[in-house]
């Protein structure tokens, strides 16, 4: 009766993540797709909690005091950590609470290993050698612990180098020959893994934790020279690698619930990696041993071999130039949300609104330092949904706005992508800036963006430049436009 009730609890909390995923495809629907897949999650551990039934032993689950107070220092720390994060170390936090998925399906794969021994009370290739019948199936589980293992571990491990990256704390860093070291080392990884699964004797344990110390430094390995403008991408790619190793700690357990939802994590991971490299018109491989942004080869343009030069406005002027102006739009980016400058740019959205100027937001894919950072950013702010646009919708309405706004962004907006073979963004859709009338772009300095190339954009005779901190320069253009009246 009480597995009949759980596998009914497992089956309503695998709905409520697909309706939850559904919901996180608009917006607007998105914080309510999360309550709703969190109380799926909810009861299904509670479920689990106290009324799983071990199908051998038929005992319930035991140490429930220990269980209970994992689960208040987990939900303490992580409401105290989401509480307090900032929007600029949002994707610092997205890489950290990945990179733990990662670790906990490691865990599961190791600890499953250990029981299996335990269990049998017998070397594991001793008893594939005097079971023949047992064989297969302890084979399939051995190469399900292995899978999830590898995975999962990689997933921490980079996930963890990705933290370090985008918190400025690891540098980008490739080895000489790094693809071929990475590559021996995967082949490294799968023949230990091998030796596990066919067996040999009292060294099986010891190829086992050979296979995991191997998996970790290839995870680390594997996103250490990628450079911080492929993090979105990186990101999004080791999130469905912590999906698909969920999964693998469902088939352990035969657990519909975290089957479907490490297949969910895992699927949606991979769409969004795709959806991510179309935006940059890279592939995934390019991606991978490119190291763009890491020492990316080709010579890109400097500021010398650009025709024009720098023309600078003050607030005064571009108070004016916005405020007499049919139509704005805006295209934020990672200095925006540096300079923690999301509120007082919806304040200049509506007081422009105000004036009867008409007031919309360029959104590229990869603006920012994760999937979705610019719309996470704003929506903090209140700033509506519907004038979100993405750079399909937008792009054809640069050439009947007055004035481009371009806050802290810089790759999305480098003509350079569609102009210059060489450099290294060369063929990656952009926003197409430049077809307005006039091109406003705030930046601290003249310094390069994340991808470190230069912007020919800065020196068209139609772009202005309007040095500082956003936040402040945003307030004093306020400020501006207020005083005209």
């Amino acid at each position: 009766m009480e597995n009949n009730i759980l596998q009914l609890i497992y089956l309503l909390a695998s709905i409520t993540f697909i309706v939850g995923l559904k919901f996180l495809g608009n917006p607007a629907s998105a914080r309510k797709g999360n309550l709703i897949a969190a109380f799926g999650m909810g009861i299904a551990i509670f479920g689990t909690i106290f009324l799983y039934q071990n199908p051998d032993s038929g005992k319930h689950l035991h140490n429930i005091g220990f269980v209970f107070a994992a689960l208040a220092i987990g939900t303490l720390l992580g409401f105290i950590a989401a509480k307090k994060v900032q929007m600029t170390a949002m994707p610092e936090m997205v890489s950290l609470f990945n990179g733990m998925g990662g670790a906990c399906a490691m865990l599961i794969s190791i600890i499953e290993f250990q029981h299996l021994n335990q269990t049998l009370a017998e070397p594991i290739s001793l008893v594939m050698a005097l079971t023949p019948g047992f064989t297969n199936a302890l084979t399939g589980k051995l190469i399900i612990i292995l899978l999830g293992m590898i995975i999962g571990s990689v997933s921490f491990s980079g996930s963890m180098v990705a933290w370090g990256k985008l918190s400025g704390n690891v540098k980008d860093k490739s080895l000489g020959r790094q693809q071929l070291i990475n590559i021996g080392l995967l082949f490294v990884i799968f023949a230990f893994a091998y030796l596990v699964i066919g067996g040999n004797g009292e060294h099986t344990s010891l190829f086992f934790y050979l296979v995991l110390a191997l998996s970790l430094l290839y995870g680390v390995l594997f996103v250490l020279p990628i450079g911080g403008a492929d993090m979105p991408v990186v990101i999004s790619l080791l999130n469905s690698f912590t999906g698909v190793a969920a999964a693998f700690g469902g088939f352990l357990y035969d657990n519909k619930v975290m089957l479907v939802g490490g297949i969910l994590v895992g699927s949606a991971g991979t769409l969004l990696t795709i959806v991510m490299c179309k935006a940059m018109n890279r592939s995934l491989l390019n991606v991978l041993i490119g190291n763009f942004g890491g020492g990316a080869k080709g010579e890109a343009a400097t500021s010398s071999s650009f025709e024009g030069s720098i023309k600078e406005l003050t607030a005064s002027d571009a108070a004016i130039l916005m405020r007499y102006a049919k139509k704005v739009i805006i295209v934020p980016g990672y200095g925006l949300a540096v300079a923690q400058a999301q509120h007082v740019v919806h304040d200049l959205e509506l007081l422009l609104e105000s004036e009867g100027v008409e007031v919309k937001y360029a959104i590229h894919p990869v603006a920012g330092r994760m999937p979705g950072h610019m719309n996470v950013l704003l929506a903090e702010s209140n700033v509506s949904y519907d004038k979100l646009l993405e750079m399909e919708e937008i792009n054809p309405e640069f050439a009947s706005t007055d004035v481009v706004l371009v806050v802290g962004a810089n790759d999305v907006v480098n003509p350079a992508a569609k102009t210059d073979p060489n450099s290294p963004i060369y063929g990656m859709p952009i926003l197409d800036v430049e077809n307005a009338a006039n091109v406003i772009v705030n930046k601290r300095s003249m310094k390069a963006g994340y991808a470190g190339i230069e912007n020919e954009l800065f020196f068209k005779p139609k772009t202005s430049m309007l040095f500082g901190d956003a936040k402040k320069a945003l307030t004093e253009l306020v400020n501006e436009i207020k005083a005209l009246g």
